[in-house]
């Protein structure tokens, strides 16, 4: 008889890792784990067992948005994260939900991509100016998308560097303590709140003028509503975003083979090769791969039945991303990094109604952040190991030493 593939799993080879995920998902949709904060959750493996989550209107975030529930997770959840609109339910997060996308739409995030390529050069040429090695991290990943949030949210320039001050402050690069952090967020919430006064009585063309102007029915958004919004994409725009550029460049340069197949045309291929970091990116980097993580969890209303697994009422449950996103039923050849991949349904942001708002951005800095860097620096190469911060939310690299 052969054993049920274990989960959480430790750290294995990445063929090893990919080898087991097949077992889990065949044998099972989910497995129940005690969090060290929270207590127990479901965690969904197969693909179609996570968007059949995401897509049900059963599974509600409130009891962790009033602090009637712990968040299951692996480090104590921030406060000021369960304000944010991710933790919204319906009729509310619809409502939000559709006035967001109306201000960060597809087409304002194409306008902005003239923008990123003009800052992604500037960062280069200062790079390459003050000579390698450079932590890549530091100086082009995170400073990239900062820019860019800065832009699309409406900071005046002469306010761009306390603005950028205040909210990397949240960053694990900013090294700060507890006490620190909630000085700057403090500030950053009382300028922003500001800057949203100043937008209602003179529009300009960014997302908080979009925001503050917008209109579901006959209702506008109060300042309330606007602040949540601008945290998330402040706070989800910055850690995440850094950390799939730095581990693309990272997983670009440990793959030879598709390395060389994106200098062939990367602008052409940086969609795609977007699409597969975010899949597949922490499995191409060469270091061992461990299983037991999922992204911000639910709770069911009512017993749910998923894919013939009996989810109680009160039971959390949440994505395990690195589960669905390799699981062969979804995925064909899941193992395999392959940045010109065509069908890639990952879930790395979510799906449905919690379909990440700032993937459009996310995307389009991904693109931008790849195809520049290789196009400027062909010979780019490591000096050094990553390194990351495993104690907090996002557990982001932290430094990435490059020279060319």
């Amino acid at each position: 008889m052969t054993a049920t593939p274990e989960y959480p799993f430790g750290p294995m080879t990445v063929p090893e890792a990919v080898a087991h995920t097949a077992r889990l998902v065949a044998d099972r949709p989910m497995t129940k784990m005690t969090m060290p904060y929270g207590g127990d959750v479901w965690l969904v493996h197969r693909n179609s067992a996570a968007r059949a989550v995401l897509a049900d209107p059963r599974f509600i975030r409130r009891p962790f948005r009033t602090g009637e529930r712990t968040v299951p997770f692996f480090v104590p959840f921030p406060d000021f994260l369960r304000t944010t609109l991710q933790f919204e339910d319906p009729p509310q997060h619809t409502k939000l939900r559709k006035l967001v996308q109306k201000a960060i739409s597809p087409k304002r995030v194409a306008a902005m991509r003239a923008s990123a390529v003009t800052f992604a050069n500037q960062l280069i040429d200062a790079m390459t100016a003050r000579g390698g090695p450079r932590n890549l991290v530091t100086d082009y990943a995170v400073s990239l998308p900062i820019e860019m949030l800065s832009t699309l949210l409406g900071v005046p320039s002469a306010d761009r560097e306390k603005f950028e001050r205040w909210s990397a402050s949240t960053l694990a690069v900013a090294g700060k303590s507890e006490t620190e952090i909630a000085a700057d967020l403090r500030d950053l919430s009382a300028y922003m709140t500001d800057l949203i006064a100043r937008r209602r009585n003179q529009p300009q063309d960014d997302l908080l003028s979009a925001l503050a102007h917008a209109r579901d029915r006959d209702e506008t958004l109060t300042d309330a509503e606007i602040l949540p919004i601008a945290f998330i994409l402040i706070v989800g725009g910055f850690d995440n975003t850094a950390t799939f550029l730095s581990t693309g460049v990272l997983a670009l340069l440990r793959n030879d083979e598709q390395r060389a197949q994106f200098l062939t045309d990367p602008d052409g291929l940086a969609p795609t090769t977007a699409e597969e970091i975010l899949r597949h990116g922490s499995f191409a980097v060469g270091q061992p791969v461990a299983g037991g993580g999922g992204l911000v969890p639910f709770v069911a209303t009512e017993d749910v039945e998923i894919e013939g697994q009996l989810i109680a009422a009160g039971d959390a449950v949440s994505l395990d991303p690195g589960s669905a996103n390799h699981d062969p039923a979804a995925i064909d050849d899941p193992g395999r990094f392959d940045i010109a991949r065509k069908d890639n349904p990952h879930l790395m942001l979510s799906y449905g109604l919690h379909h990440c708002l700032g993937a459009p951005l996310a995307r389009m800095e991904l693109q931008v952040g790849l195809a520049e860097l290789f196009k400027r620096l062909p010979q780019i190469r490591l000096a050094g190991e990553p390194e990351y911060n495993r104690a907090v939310l996002t557990q982001p690299m932290t430094s990435l030493p490059v020279t060319w």
